[in-house]
């Protein structure tokens, strides 16, 4: 068979590879990323059809402006004593990261992940949540725990997989679960909180229940599948839930334009499936705050879901196992222009003068001795490889109510091959 001619007349075709701005080494340069002013930005009813916000999924909220005043509609107007546990929390939240990313390069954990500047994205947002709203959570989302009361030693008993992790060492460290304060058990399978989200929140309206639901994601876990089935899902049965999607700007090693930046914002996700859309300064705590208060209204009152995009940055490594200086620029963390969350917070509360930079300084020591001494509690239940882990017998429990006859033949042969290894 005679090979098919290409038609010379018509131009080869090529595919486009997303390649980041900077590299390592690179002159970093923000100019042209497009920063509304603050306070520019319209506040639609609860109740506009998502087609009439439209302009929401493109532009930007932000309520801090560059004179560290709360300005336009969608200013919260939260009193002192909000704003400062606001600040409070982020910032224990801030030493808690620091001082565990230390243990796990001292050896006493394996993995640890921060979210060192993105902060406001969980701390703001469930400071606008009810505390019985269920939050579906992906792993950089420990300030949701901060703000619901969960202990530091937990926290800490779970990084170190000890005898009293309440998880029995079964999930990867900084995976959290508490049912009591409603957070969902974090999962290492990107997107997959998502689903789960909009199936919770369904059945609360099916129940006629008033709580609603939240989950949060990463840019790149929008490329999966399961974030699509959510949203389709969402926008078909008016689920009451908000989908929030942290875009700080990398993945592990590969920036957000693989998941499509280059093309669109996130939030321009929403629009598609007619979903009530929202962009938002992921680095202003009152903008977070703001966002999230107005889509668990919208929520609330059956008005259907909201996809949040929080814009920030990444300011640290992915994790533990991550090492950023092998593919972004060292400046680009300088250079962010829409700053740090707990900075523009500080300045605000300074600005309406009832906080100091004295005040800054001593809750930052509160904050590392309360670590700390969680760190020291916690590691009297035991470290990574110095022993008084789980009972070896747990591996094969709390899977079934009651444990069927091949997990008990599994379980009598590992200990069989135990007492045979380790006699004593």
């Amino acid at each position: 068979m005679a090979a098919k001619k290409t038609k010379t007349n018509r131009p080869p075709l090529t595919l486009h590879v997303p390649e980041p701005k900077f590299r390592p080494g690179d002159t970093v340069d923000y100019s042209d990323l497009d920063i509304p002013a603050a306070g520019a930005q319209a506040r639609p009813d609860t109740n506009a059809a998502p087609d009439q916000m439209r302009d929401l999924a493109y532009d930007m909220i932000r309520v801090l402006d560059d004179d560290h005043q709360a300005v336009g509609p969608w200013d919260p107007k939260l009193d002192d004593d909000t704003l400062l546990k606001m600040l409070r929390t982020m910032a224990q939240v801030r030493a808690f990261d620091d001082r565990l990313h230390r243990q796990q390069r001292q050896g006493k954990t394996s993995f640890y992940m921060k979210c060192t500047g993105e902060e406001a994205t969980s701390v703001a947002a469930a400071m606008a949540l009810h505390s019985d709203d269920m939050c579906f959570p992906s792993y950089r989302q420990q300030g949701i725990l901060f703000v619901r009361g969960y202990p530091m030693t937990e926290m800490v008993n779970q990084i170190f997989s000890n005898k009293a992790d309440k998880l029995k060492g079964r999930q990867l460290p900084i995976m959290y679960s508490s049912r009591e304060l409603n957070f969902f058990t974090v999962s290492g399978n990107l997107t997959t909180q998502y689903p789960q989200a909009v199936g919770w929140a369904m059945a609360s309206a099916v129940k006629g229940d008033s709580r609603i639901a939240a989950a949060w994601c990463g840019e790149g876990s929008t490329a999966e599948g399961d974030f699509h089935a959510a949203m389709t899902f969402a926008a078909v049965y008016n689920a009451p839930v908000i989908l929030n999607v942290v875009n700080n700007q990398w993945a592990i090693s590969s920036f957000s334009g693989f998941a499509g930046a280059e093309r669109t914002t996130f939030a321009a996700r929403g629009v598609g499936y007619g979903i009530a859309a929202l962009r938002v300064d992921g680095n202003d705590p009152l903008a977070v705050f703001a966002a999230t208060q107005w889509a668990a209204e919208r929520a609330r009152t059956n008005q259907g879901p909201t996809i949040i995009e929080h814009f920030t940055y990444r300011a640290e490594a992915h994790s533990t196992s991550d090492d950023p200086t092998a593919y972004r620029s060292a400046q680009e963390r300088e250079e962010w222009p829409l700053g740090d969350p707990i900075m523009r917070l500080k300045r605000h509360l300074i600005h309406r003068g009832v906080w100091s930079g004295e005040q800054q300084e001593r809750l930052d020591q509160q904050c590392l001795d309360a670590v700390k001494a969680a760190v020291t509690e916690a590691a009297k239940n035991g470290i990574l490889g110095h022993g008084l882990h789980q009972p070896f017998e747990t591996m094969f429990q709390d899977v079934f109510e009651e444990m069927p006859w091949h997990l008990k033949e599994q379980a009598a042969q590992a200990n069989r091959e135990r007492e045979i290894k380790w006699p004593s």
